[in-house]
């Protein structure tokens, strides 16, 4: 009896420490506890009985996304329009995705499809990159299918590949180097961060970024590029890269993260004013 007991309480113990751990790599269980998930081996069990969402935007879907998965953008007011529609071409299960463990689009989407009375629906949390490692024959990068796993781009490599603020505003007056405003005509507003030395080609003009990238290969120069935020640049990299690109920098945190280097370097300059005290006559 008390090896039985003993039995029980160690099994106790290993789900509890499971269970935590699984919270701890998937914070979007606890804040989405009523949003039923999907595990890889699961997905790929159920993946000719079931439809799978990209709940990501167009541009990331593009860039890398689940063989034969719809494409609907949580974030559109359409959404639910969208997702009543597919519901009524399909009685299949719908499972949505997006980036990974950290995540949260995937159960924003599942959540808003069950909220708009959708039923039958899960949300694949482990994300993309999860999945080509572990099925790259049912995932499509920059156009290829089956994936090669060596093409992934980690976070860690990503990471290198970023300068700060300031190490990116030195770099752009440097003759060797080619700085593209890859932002949206929107998110630019007629006006880029350094206007004498870039070129600006937004990431869906595919025809004008490749003019000048084709410019910096051939002229052996190094490309610096930035948007909005730091977060486009992920997926550009990948274009980059299929371009044969392969001296190129991003600024760490885009265009907001220059924003915001100029106005500490605009206090610092107010503050070193005010302690010059002024000279006794």
């Amino acid at each position: 009896m008390k090896k039985i007991y003993t039995a029980l309480m160690a099994l106790v113990i290993t789900a509890s420490v499971s269970a935590v751990r699984a919270d701890d790599e998937f914070p979007g269980r606890k804040l989405y506890p009523d949003v039923p998930v999907m595990s890889t081996g699961e997905l790929k069990q159920k993946f000719k009985s079931v439809v799978v969402v990209d709940a990501r935007t167009k541009y990331e879907f593009d860039t890398i996304h689940v063989k034969g998965a719809e494409n609907i953008l949580v974030s559109k007011n359409s959404f639910a329009d969208e997702v009543k529609s597919l519901r009524e071409r399909t009685p299949k299960p719908l499972v949505f995705y997006c980036n990974g463990h950290t995540c949260m689009k995937s159960y924003k989407a599942a959540r808003r499809a069950m909220s708009a009375g959708v039923k039958d629906v899960y949300a694949y949390d482990a994300g993309i990159f999860e999945w080509a490692r572990n099925n790259p024959n049912l995932a499509v990068l920059v156009g290829q299918s089956p994936v090669r796993v060596s093409d992934l781009i980690s976070k860690k490599d990503f990471k290198k590949r970023l300068l700060s603020a300031d190490e990116f505003q030195k770099r752009v007056t440097r003759s060797d180097v080619m700085v593209l405003d890859v932002r949206s005509r929107l998110q630019r507003a007629g006006a880029g961060l350094f206007p004498f030395d870039e070129k600006f080609a937004s990431l869906d003009d595919k025809e004008k970024l490749d003019r000048y990238l084709n410019q910096a290969k051939r002229e052996g120069k190094t490309v610096l590029a930035y948007d909005a935020v730091g977060k486009q640049v992920r997926w550009f990299e990948y274009y980059l890269r299929k371009k044969g690109i392969t001296n190129y920098y991003f600024m760490k945190d885009g265009a907001d993260g220059y924003v915001e280097l100029l106005a500490k370097q605009q206090n610092s300059s107010i503050v070193a004013k005010e302690d010059v005290k002024p000279a006794k006559k």
